[in-house]
């Protein structure tokens, strides 16, 4: 009998540490570091993927070769690009961690865990500056979708010449790189509709396959916006519950030193009586 009492508060107490543990976990925090971390992945590994059919298109269908010497072509770009990549995928892995354990820091749930703690002034400032970088971030990844949405729109004008040059018979259709100077203006790299390597290019998986790599990667560049403006919102709820606390924290402060000043008047008045009484 006594086992079967000793083993129900056990569970009890097991309950009730995993009731408060799941109580102090910044759920809002959590839900952006997941759209974060799904939207970067998505960018990064869509992008890069679609870099590399880019590069084999222009190599097969348009005849581009990479220039021998250390100039600035399209295919030192692509590759300065996927290099920005790998450093976008880091970064944000860190960041990512860095703003959950701060939401850890400033949630109220952990105050209720853990007892009153004190707001410092490195801790308001701490607040303040992932606020403005985050704010940072979100002008940066709201450019990068900008940046992204090009390509979807070169590869968006490809597919739409393909399907018009089978749909329209005869029709005098080209793609000219030089239009959206990938090559400079003195190569022709044309590729007209007709042209055998036109028709492979349209009927061949790189070009669907890129295409829709790039459209993952733009909306993966969108989650990380929505991801940065989830952010802002909690922090900024943060920070006002962390200019909230100092409030208190200061008023109990000064109360508490009011009621020790009373309780040192009354001791003395007390002792005063007690010496004259004797």
């Amino acid at each position: 009998m006594e086992e079967d009492m000793d083993e129900g508060q056990t569970q009890k107490g097991c309950l009730e540490c995993c009731i408060k543990c799941l109580g102090g976990i910044p759920y809002p925090s959590l839900i952006a570091t997941i759209l974060l971390y799904a939207g970067v992945a998505l960018f990064c590994g869509c992008g890069h993927e679609a870099l590399s059919g880019t590069v084999t298109i222009l190599q097969n269908y348009f005849e581009v070769v990479r220039s021998p010497v250390d100039s600035l072509d399209v295919f030192t770009m692509i590759d300065i690009i996927k290099y920005v990549i790998y450093g976008i995928a880091s970064a944000f892995f860190v960041y990512g961690i860095l703003l959950m354990v701060e939401g850890f820091f400033t949630s109220g749930a952990i105050k209720d865990l853990y007892g009153d703690f004190k707001i410092t002034t490195c801790g308001r400032c701490v607040s303040a500056w992932f606020i403005m970088l985050t704010y940072i971030f979100m002008l940066a990844w709201l450019g990068v979708t900008a940046f992204t949405s090009l390509p979807v729109f070169i590869y968006f004008n490809i597919w739409n010449i393909c399907q018009n040059a089978t749909v329209l018979e005869g029709a005098t259709l080209c793609l000219d790189p030089r239009q959206y100077g990938i090559v400079p203006i003195a190569e022709a790299k044309t590729v007209c509709a007709g042209s055998e390597k036109f028709y492979k290019m349209c009927e061949s998986n790189e070009l669907d396959m890129t295409f829709h790599l790039f459209i993952c990667a733009l909306a993966g560049a969108g989650a990380a916006v929505i991801a940065m403006i989830h952010y802002l919102m909690v922090l900024s709820a943060n920070w006002a519950y962390v200019k909230d606390a100092c409030r208190m924290q200061k008023y109990e402060d000064i109360k508490s030193k009011e009621e020790q000043e009373l309780h040192d008047i009354h001791s003395t008045r007390s002792k005063e009586r007690l010496n004259a009484y004797t």
